[in-house]
């Protein structure tokens, strides 16, 4: 596999790897941010060229972190899937050969013991399940999937009316509570003293990160607080796809704040890559260093 769709990282005792679905871009901005200029890409130059392409194009990333303590595998948000019918041209159908490559990493379906969803949102529930003679079973059968109570209780009641043709809660997440693997957690949820929750609200009403902590290092996987590096820069754009604008921003410019300038690595679930490095301070905003 090439450097683009795998890396890794050690936090403390815990091993972190990143394995890429589909690369994303490059795109125009709207892609993205409904509001974004070109003017506001191209004034970033430390975008370039890993995010952000010579003709000011944006560059992204669909994929899976598997987070490996002593004790636990973990995969982190499980992308969009094979065989499930999607209104995104490029993800309707697919057929790639994720689960043959995360075998290949060594870790086969039947040695990840937890999934965490950042939110339910459609790419990041799809390798929840998986196609077996006309019915969707979990892909993972000896995991617990865990997923924020809240964001459960949205998207099956408050939500029903926002729910997309996609129907990512009825093939990706619903046969998960069916099969009685679904554990209705709380936003602040531990898995262990190395990994837990972190509540970052907005761009789904109980979204979440996910928090490591071991012998002293520190890392945090953004979900979809943050889409695109650009957001450091420019943190009040808001995706087409953020549930609470307000909130979105307000959370974001939060974890910008309080994590700028420390030793915390800062994973993004769409960061082309390198995908992952320190929040600095610059200006009235923010840069990623890596």
């Amino acid at each position: 596999m090439n450097s683009e769709k795998l890396q890794h990282w050690q936090v403390g005792d815990v091993k972190i790897t990143k394995l890429v679905e589909v690369v994303i871009g490059p795109v125009g901005a709207d892609f993205f941010f409904p509001d974004a200029t070109q003017q506001q890409i191209d004034k970033h130059r430390w975008l370039r060229p890993h995010f952000v392409d010579a003709s000011g194009m944006l560059l992204g990333s669909l994929h899976t972190f598997i987070v490996e303590t002593k004790d636990r595998r973990i995969l982190v948000d499980t992308c969009i899937g094979n065989d499930k019918k999607r209104v995104n041209p490029p993800w309707d159908m697919m057929h790639n050969p994720f689960l043959e490559d995360l075998a290949d990493l060594g870790y086969p379906v039947d040695s990840i013991d937890t999934v965490m969803c950042t939110h339910l949102h459609v790419d990041h529930v799809g390798w929840n399940t998986r196609l077996d003679d006309g019915k969707w079973v979990p892909t993972f059968p000896k995991a617990r999937y865990l997923f924020a109570r809240k964001e459960w209780e949205h998207w099956t009641t408050d939500g029903v009316s926002q729910i997309t043709p996609d129907d990512a809660i009825g093939d990706s997440v619903r046969p998960i509570l069916e099969a009685g693997l679904a554990d209705l957690v709380e936003v602040d949820h531990r898995v262990s003293d190395e990994v837990w929750f972190e509540p970052t609200p907005g761009h789904s009403p109980a979204h979440v990160s996910v928090h490591i902590a071991s012998r002293g290092d520190e890392a945090i996987i953004t979900g979809d607080m943050i889409h695109h590096p650009l957001q450091l820069s420019e943190p009040d754009l808001i995706t087409h796809f953020c549930f609470d604008r307000a909130q979105a921003r307000t959370t974001r410019r939060a974890f910008l704040e309080k994590y700028q300038d420390r030793p915390v690595l800062v994973l993004g679930t769409h960061f082309h890559a390198p995908t992952a490095g320190y929040v600095v301070h610059d200006g009235n905003a923010w840069r990623l260093k890596y």
